[in-house]
């Protein structure tokens, strides 16, 4: 025999479970927690505070309706930031720069609990901005703009460090922009040309200075060696690079060169086809004429004989 519910209880559990379908519809986006990609959760239970000891990783998580999890984006994030700093005379500059930034993992819960989902607004952007004011406004607006020794660098890695003791990571802050008024740029950029040029004039003095040691270094280097030179030549060596000289010369086929010796051996030379054969024959018969030359006798009665009778038979006209 089949049990049948009375018709009084029937109408009980269909209105239970009426409610409680209305509920799970009302409650499904608390009771079903969804960490995405790159999410990770905290929970906070109603009777027990934070779970400090736990990090809900990606994927579907179930709890209570009375539990709140909050999911933070664990990822590389960026914010675009703008403020003024004061260098050291007053004057304003303005900065905008952008951030790198991401929570620390390990210490989520301890984040969540102590600062909060709104760190970016809380810790991030004060600090920084406070740690850049207080390391650029003891520098002069030009050094701030030229990032004289790297200041702008050593202000950043200060703010990097202030930061990360409140359990975010900091990977860079980068400077998209550095602004200050016209006539200021103007002025800097000014002061910049003219110290170019100075530097400039400076290496080109010293270029100089450098070439006029050199052109010294070499005239002194010429100068002794024509006088290591001038003491090794004897009359023998002249002679002989002379005899090479026209040898090279005469090896010359198309040279058509005359060249007429002087001093005390000096010889013509005719340079041609058979050039050095030539000078050789011109020498030999050079010397042999030399020879062969008579001593005029110191009597001169001996030439008047020969001549007198060829003058007496000379008619007269």
């Amino acid at each position: 025999m089949q049990y049948r519910w009375p018709r009084k209880k029937r109408h009980y559990l269909i209105i239970f479970l009426i409610i409680l379908t209305i509920l799970t519809v009302l409650l499904w986006h608390r009771m079903v927690i969804t960490a995405y990609v790159g999410d990770a959760g905290v929970l906070f239970r109603r009777f027990s505070g934070t779970e400090i000891d736990k990090i809900y990783k990606e994927g579907v998580h179930i709890i209570s309706p009375l539990d709140i999890m909050t999911i933070y984006e664990t990822r590389n994030q960026i914010a675009l930031h703008e403020f003024d700093v004061l260098s050291v005379k007053g004057l304003r500059i303005h900065l905008a720069i952008a951030i790198r930034y991401r929570p620390q993992y390990d210490m989520l819960p301890i984040l969540h609990q102590k600062i909060g989902p709104d760190y970016l607004q809380r810790i991030v952007l004060p600090q920084i901005e406070s740690v850049m004011r207080k390391q650029l406004g003891s520098y002069n607006a030009d050094q701030i703009y030229t990032n004289e020794n790297g200041l702008l660098n050593k202000a950043i890695v200060l703010a990097i460090n202030e930061v990360g003791r409140n359990y975010v990571v900091v990977d860079d802050v980068i400077i998209r922009s550095l602004s200050l008024p016209d006539n200021i740029v103007k002025a800097i950029e000014d002061k910049l040309t003219q110290q170019e040029y100075m530097r400039s004039y400076e290496f080109r003095l010293k270029t100089a200075t450098k070439e006029a040691q050199r052109k010294v270094s070499e005239a002194r280097g010429i100068n002794q060696a024509q006088r290591i030179i001038g003491e090794s030549l004897t009359p023998e060596i002249l002679a002989f690079e002379g005899i090479k000289a026209t040898k090279e010369l005469a090896k010359s086929h198309n040279a058509k060169i005359v060249v007429i010796g002087s001093g005390k051996n000096g010889l013509p030379l005719i340079l041609g086809d058979n050039a050095f054969a030539t000078t050789a024959n011109a020498s030999s018969a050079a010397n042999n004429a030399n020879k062969q030359i008579p001593t005029l006798s110191s009597k001169p009665s001996s030439f008047s004989q020969t001549a007198s009778p060829q003058l007496n038979q000379a008619p007269v006209q």
